[in-house]
């Protein structure tokens, strides 16, 4: 098993991301994926952009993945997709079924993210007979659900993903929440998630934290950590272990140490994700 780096789900300005990944490519990650998952309106970084740091990562002989958009709402967006297919040197990370659909009607292998819904065996084969080369596991799916379903696939079946570190994406709106929070409509939000750097910390009536709202996308408040589970990862056949990252040093993924305070495991082990299982 590998280390992958998921998408900056979080907006940072242009001059953040490059250094970000020009230090990527010094690092041993083998597997980086690039892109705008959540909100077309972040508009720091241009499809070309993306390009320029994809040929730079992969000169440092990472392999690399083109991320797509988790929600297409505007016919804008569905045309950015097509061009994000047919750019001739990356396949793509699909997460929405038009991001599958475009890739198999252009025979462009692809990935499904997190966000594709592959609940069950059966589907997992009907994408990988479209081109599917990798799955991400759903984020509130568990190791039990993983070993039954890497059975009943048996050795032909597409490569693993597991987001293994990482604030876990819940969900996706049509509503900005971060720019309501600043009493900002969605049509004129100023970009103003590049004020949370890290989303923006939602917490319950008890000062407990809950959610990360970042932009239209929800997500967990608490950090999941399952690097105490890479060796029964990888004896289960997982294929790549995700880091998502949220700040401009990859996490120190030490295996015998214990999750902190705002750290999570739960939908692993088939809990409540917000639990600390072990």
């Amino acid at each position: 098993m590998k280390s992958s780096l998921g998408p900056l789900l979080y907006c940072w300005d242009k001059a953040k991301v490059f250094e970000f990944y020009r230090a990527i490519a010094q690092s041993d990650i083998a597997l980086v994926y690039l892109g705008e998952a959540v909100c077309s309106r972040r508009r720091e970084l241009k499809t070309s952009d993306y390009l320029t740091l994809a040929r730079e990562l992969r000169d440092a002989g990472k392999e690399v993945v083109l991320t797509s958009l988790a929600l297409i709402e505007a016919a804008g967006e569905l045309t950015e997709l097509k061009k994000l297919v047919s750019n001739g040197e990356f396949i793509i990370e699909a997460n929405d079924m038009a991001a599958v659909h475009h890739a198999r009607e252009a025979a462009v292998p692809f990935v499904c993210g997190p966000h594709i819904n592959l609940y069950n065996a059966a589907s997992i084969r009907k994408l990988a007979d479209w081109g599917m080369q990798r799955f991400v596991m759903p984020v509130e799916l568990s190791r039990d659900w993983l070993a039954e379903v890497l059975s009943q696939l048996g050795s032909s079946r597409p490569e693993v993903e597991v987001l293994g570190h990482g604030h876990i994406p819940l969900a996706h709106s049509a509503r900005c929440f971060t720019a309501r929070h600043h009493g900002l409509a969605k049509d004129g939000c100023q970009i103003i998630c590049k004020n949370h750097s890290k989303g923006l910390l939602v917490q319950t009536q008890e000062s407990q934290p809950l959610l990360r709202l970042n932009g239209i996308q929800t997500q967990s408040a608490a950090c999941v950590n399952l690097a105490s589970e890479w060796h029964n990862m990888a004896a289960m056949g997982v294929d790549w272990f995700r880091i998502s990252p949220s700040g401009m040093s990859l996490p120190n993924l030490e295996i015998s140490t214990p999750l902190s305070g705002n750290e999570c495991n739960g939908y692993w082990f088939g809990e409540a994700g917000f639990n600390q299982a072990v």
